[in-house]
């Protein structure tokens, strides 16, 4: 889609230097270079008529999904995207801050919204498209009655703690399948539990999308990348560092099976008072229950924390040993992990 703009409108506003946006119309002009190649489409009708022009390419449209506030972990998705897609195929980007997976309290109206910057990093990591719609034009008769249920997985952790974040999730999620029509839609793995109820539903609703996981990236104190990283405190992040402490530390046991994984954590996070941990636990990365007696293979390390008002998530891999031991929490552990949960 070399050398492709959409249109702009004055209903639209300016877009960011050398990108145009869609008209109400969402028709495609002719002209532009190379460092103008990138689309903005901000309605249904712009996306579908950009769309279209990628499939004249012959590689496959790779979708990366996001909330926009783009940063080095979103760099290294579009990195992954634009490997996967090759010479040939083309890189769609949505940004849309979704009120669907925001409860009453949370923090909708203050989530950053960073468009400008959000285009010139897509452009400089060689996207076609970017999709950026209003609320109103996702749903435009308002919050929609049909929406996804995530089922069980969709109930624990995460969802225990925001009760219907993955209905909202999962819904905007197919939706931009359905309009983006990619063959290929890239996650990151630190928001573990999504990326696992994503992959359920495009194999439970026969979707035939390629869901691939890109690792989580860190900033160089260790902190799990994220856009609510800019809310905390010089202060507060501080605090913030036990958490990939607490999974580093579990992570070097894991050979000695799940016992050992989740004291050592649990060890970290407890010696830093300011955090207040909503979970850590050891867990099956697929059904997201806590890993059984004898259990042994890949399982992941999860936790959610708050340091200040930030709430943080972040997780990671452990291989655990097969046999006795391998997934059996000791006295200690197992009364951490009821602890944790009795102060829910």
């Amino acid at each position: 889609m070399s050398g492709r703009a959409v249109s702009g409108s004055a209903a639209d506003g300016p877009a960011a230097g050398g990108v145009a946006a869609d008209g109400p119309a969402g028709g495609v002009a002719a002209g532009g270079s190379a460092a103008s190649s990138l689309v903005l489409a901000r309605t249904k009708a712009g996306l579908a008529d950009a769309r279209a022009g990628l499939d004249l390419r012959n590689g496959p449209v790779v979708l990366v999904p996001t909330m926009g506030a783009l940063h080095g972990g979103h760099r290294t998705l579009l990195r992954a995207a634009r490997a996967l897609a090759g010479p040939d195929g083309s890189v769609v980007v949505s940004i849309f801050v979704n009120p669907l997976q925001f409860g009453p309290g949370e923090d909708l109206d203050r989530y950053p919204r960073t468009l400008d910057d959000d285009l010139a990093m897509c452009a400089g990591a060689g996207a076609s498209l970017v999709f950026a719609p209003s609320a109103a034009e996702m749903y435009p008769n308002g919050k929609p009655e049909v929406t996804v249920d995530p089922g069980p997985v969709g109930q624990v952790f995460e969802g225990q703690f925001r009760p219907g974040f993955f209905d909202g999730v999962l819904t905007v999620v197919l939706k931009l399948l359905h309009l983006t029509r990619p063959a290929i839609v890239v996650f990151g793995e630190k928001d573990a539990q999504q990326l696992a109820l994503v992959r359920r539903m495009v194999s439970d609703t026969d979707l035939g999308i390629d869901v691939r996981s890109v690792p989580t990236a860190r900033d160089a104190d260790g902190l799990a990348t994220s856009s609510r990283n800019r809310y905390l405190s010089a202060a507060d992040r501080r605090v913030a560092l036990a958490l990939p402490r607490a999974l580093s530390a579990g992570q070097t046991r894991a050979a000695d099976g799940a016992a050992a994984v989740l004291s050592a954590a649990q060890e970290i996070l407890r010696a830093q008072p300011a955090l207040a941990v909503d979970y850590v636990d050891v867990v099956d990365p697929r059904t997201f229950t806590a890993v059984q007696p004898g259990d042994g293979g890949p399982a992941l390390l999860v936790a959610a924390a708050r340091a200040g008002g930030t709430r943080l998530i972040d997780n990671v891999p452990v291989v655990l040993p097969a046999g006795p031991g391998g997934g059996r929490l000791s006295d200690a552990a197992a009364e951490g992990r009821a602890r944790d949960a009795a102060d829910d």
